[in-house]
C-alpha cells in the first residue's frame, strides 16, 4: 500500500483552494453536532439521510413526506420534525426512515465537497471505525472542518488533528500540509482532558445559552459506533451496513 497524504482545511472558505486535487476522500467534520448526529442515527438503524444545503430544500422535503431535522444558529426551525443534537436521532421513530437534514454548517460543507471526489463523515463517536475504513481506501485524505459560518472554530480542529494522529500512526499516510501539523499539535494540547479544552470553543457557549449543551460528553467520547457514513447520490448511508469488514475495527 502506497503512503498517501492527508490535508486539513480549517474552513470550507479554504477549499477551493485545496492542494490535494486526485485520487482523494473528503472527511466532512461539524462535532457540534451535525456530523456527530449522523453518525448517531445511523448507530440507531436510521436507512439513509438526504443532505440539503438550503432551508427551502428542506421545506420542499417534508412536503414530500420526508421525516425532516433542520437548523439555523443551533435552532430548530419552526416545520422541522427535530433539530440537529445528536440525541434526537436516538429514538425508535428514525429506525428504518430516510431523514431530510439541513444544518448551518455541517450540510453546507457536504454540498461544496461534491466535486468527484468521494465523501465520508467524521466525528469522535466514529474515530476509529473512520481510520479503518480511510486506511483500507488507499486513497489520500482531505479533512474539511465544517466551521461555524466560513471561519475557523476549535472543536473540529482538534478533531482534524486527532484523525491525523491517527491516519499517521498506521504507516499508510504522510503530510507536509501546515494546517494538518498544526490541527495535530492542537490535539496534543486538548486529548488529556477533551472537554475542559472545548471550554475555550465559542460554540460551546452559543449551545449552553441555547440549553443545548446536554450533548457536549456524547460529542467529545470517541468510538461509541463502528458506523461509517459515507455519500453515495444524494444520500448518505452506512458502509458498514452493506460490507460488515468496511473497518478494520469491527
Amino acid at each position: 500500500m502506497n503512503c498517501n497524504t492527508i490535508e486539513v482545511c480549517f474552513t470550507p472558505a479554504l477549499f477551493p483552494y485545496r492542494a490535494t486535487e486526485n485520487n482523494f476522500v473528503v472527511v466532512i467534520v461539524d462535532i457540534l453536532r451535525a456530523t456527530t448526529a449522523i453518525c448517531a442515527a445511523f448507530d440507531n438503524g436510521v436507512a439513509s439521510i438526504i443532505p440539503v444545503a438550503e432551508i427551502e430544500q428542506a421545506r420542499e422535503l417534508k412536503k414530500q413526506g420526508y421525516l425532516v431535522a433542520s437548523e439555523r444558529d443551533g435552532k430548530k426551525l419552526d416545520f422541522a420534525d427535530f433539530g440537529n443534537s445528536p440525541f434526537n436521532f436516538r429514538t425508535e421513530a428514525v429506525v428504518g426512515k430516510t431523514i431530510a437534514y439541513c444544518t448551518t454548517n455541517g450540510t453546507q460543507a457536504i454540498a461544496m465537497a461534491r466535486c468527484g471526489s468521494s465523501i465520508v463523515i467524521g466525528s469522535f463517536i466514529n474515530l476509529t471505525a473512520l481510520t479503518g475504513w480511510l486506511v483500507k481506501q488507499d486513497k489520500n485524505v482531505l479533512i474539511l472542518c465544517s466551521g461555524w459560518k466560513n471561519k475557523f472554530n476549535i472543536e473540529d480542529s482538534v478533531f482534524a488533528g486527532a484523525l491525523t494522529e491517527n491516519l499517521l500512526a498506521s504507516g499508510n499516510f504522510i503530510t507536509d500540509c501546515d494546517s494538518a501539523k498544526a490541527a495535530q499539535d492542537l490535539w496534543l494540547l486538548a486529548k488529556d482532558n477533551l472537554l475542559n479544552y472545548i471550554e475555550k470553543a465559542a460554540h460551546r457557549h452559543r449551545l449552553k445559552r441555547l440549553g443545548l449543551d446536554d450533548v457536549l460528553e456524547y460529542c467529545f467520547t470517541p468510538d461509541s459506533t463502528h458506523v461509517v457514513p459515507v455519500c453515495e447520490g444524494d444520500s448518505i448511508v452506512d458502509a458498514c451496513d452493506k460490507n460488515p469488514d468496511c473497518n478494520s475495527n469491527r
